[in-house]
């Protein structure tokens, strides 16, 4: 989490790229929140349980070719099931936080058009004070990419202005259910990266996308991409603006965002790959940002799109006032850009619109150690291994895994001594699960799960988390595991 805003974030990213020996719990403040992270699709399962009602990656999944794999969520980690067991783990852990989604489908089965689910709010009411109980903060995330189908049949979802009073309503009935005691909101997870996927190269619901950027039956990547986020800013606005003027001050918790980023660096040191640099940023993180701390896109998204991008209003401009209380980052890799707006040349699937082309390599050279996703590279960002192939002891001995935490938090206290207002890390993810349209086939999580038993096993990872947070000493944990 974030909570200085610009000047902060840019601390934050300069400071990643230091790697120093050694890390310890102590190195962070007492207060700092360190916890895991999931999201409700990907691990909770029960999709025609308890009056839950279809998402949009319920039909999704299901349509073939769509996932790596030929998997779904239908029962996924089943955490719907066994949620006191994977609380426990944390609580094994000593993690003092937890950040999950909340599934708007199980909520409200046909958003604002069908009752509030009851079953649904008792489920999340259980698994809050189970956390709780244990001494765990709740870190609540209203949105991490799934939505009810009856919005996107109704209307388009995220493609009309209707679905800002959806969100709406939806944030007001979870404020109303679980503020009492969930005291860290956040609007959306990665809607930058849900738009690419959804509306740009079409890899994700609701499958939209044109050429050059993917061969989908409908949609338009030109324009579709920044009407879908003009809508989502609007309903962050709008959500905020209920928690703030209704139940901030009764309820005494914080609301915000969580975008993701990935670093670019210019492929050659030459102003045009270093403007395309600063332009592939522009067109990623100050894509939202930038509307919400400033009130407008930025200049370069606009010197490229010119009428493709929405504008906003005066009274638009009036929503996005009431801001936010904290910014969170998810950063995956870094990689770097080459200029396309002056010397034409193929355009990146995933950061095109911004004229650029992104590469992992420079001469030949890798930016990073590859992982088991192959467009992330050790830079460092939220270690993936593959899973599919093979063996269960390789999958539990995650040395690599081992070895970017401690960079990565060494980094994140390197950041926090230079002043960057960082207060939290959570991992990705508490345990394995399905990971969109890969399936099953890579695993993020620190526990293994086998997918037939559903039995949960602890990493190396997990063991060294624990440790960690203990302010035990360092041993050597793979003989261990």
């Amino acid at each position: 989490m974030n909570n200085n805003k610009k000047g902060a974030l840019s601390l934050t990213f300069i400071a990643l790229l230091v790697i120093v020996e050694g890390i310890e719990r102590a190195q962070f403040p007492p207060s700092f929140l360190f916890g895991t992270s999931t999201s409700s699709y990907q691990i909770e399962g029960a999709v025609s349980e308890g009056n839950r009602g279809p998402s949009n990656w319920d039909i999704f999944t299901h349509l073939p070719g769509k996932v790596k794999d030929g998997s779904n969520g239908d029962i996924a980690d089943n955490h719907y099931h066994l949620y006191e067991e994977d609380v426990n783990l944390m609580h094994s852990l000593g993690v003092n936080s937890y950040r999950f989604s909340i599934s708007w489908s199980r909520i409200l089965p046909r958003g604002r058009f069908g009752e509030v689910n009851q079953v649904g709010v008792a489920f999340y009411n259980n698994l809050i004070d189970s956390l709780l109980l244990r001494r765990i903060q709740p870190f609540v995330t209203l949105n991490h990419f799934d939505i009810p189908q009856e919005l996107e049949t109704r209307y388009g979802a995220w493609l009309s202005p209707k679905i800002q009073k959806d969100f709406a309503y939806f944030a007001e009935v979870c404020f109303e259910e679980f503020g009492d005691r969930v005291k860290f909101w956040s609007t959306f997870n990665e809607p930058n990266l849900m738009l690419k996927f959804g509306y740009l190269n079409g890899n994700h619901p609701p499958g939209r996308c044109s050429e050059p950027f993917g061969n989908c039956s409908f949609g338009d990547s030109s324009t579709e991409p920044y009407i879908a986020a003009h809508n989502i800013i609007l309903s962050h606005a709008r959500a905020v603006g209920i928690y703030k003027n209704i139940y901030q001050e009764k309820q005494g918790g914080s609301v915000g965002i969580v975008i993701m980023t990935r670093w670019y660096e210019p492929l050659r040191n030459i102003t045009v790959d270093i403007s395309a640099a600063q332009r592939a940023l522009s067109f990623e993180m100050a894509w939202f940002l930038d509307p919400l701390l400033h009130g407008d896109y930025p200049i370069e998204m606009r010197r490229v799109l010119g009428s493709r991008l929405p504008t906003f209003t005066d009274e638009e401009k009036i929503k996005l006032r009431n801001g936010m209380d904290f910014i969170g980052v998810n950063h995956y890799t870094s990689l770097y850009v080459k200029d396309c707006m002056f010397s034409p040349c193929e355009l990146d699937k995933f950061s095109g619109n911004a004229l650029v082309f992104a590469t992992s390599q420079r001469n030949g050279v890798p930016i990073g150690a590859s992982t088991g996703m192959p467009t992330m590279f050790v830079v460092p960002h939220g270690y993936s291994q593959r899973s599919d192939g093979v063996s269960l002891n390789d999958l539990l001995n995650d040395t690599n895994r081992v070895e970017f935490l401690k960079s990565y938090l060494s980094s994140v206290a390197t950041a926090v001594r230079q002043g960057a207002d960082v207060r939290g890390y959570f991992i990705w993810s508490l345990m394995d699960n399905f990971e969109w349209t890969l399936g099953y086939s890579v695993g993020f999580g620190l526990y293994h799960v086998d997918s037939k038993t559903q039995v949960r096993t602890p990493k190396l990872s997990a063991k060294w988390y624990e440790q960690f947070l203990s302010g035990g000493l360092e041993t050597d944990l793979k003989s261990s595991a």
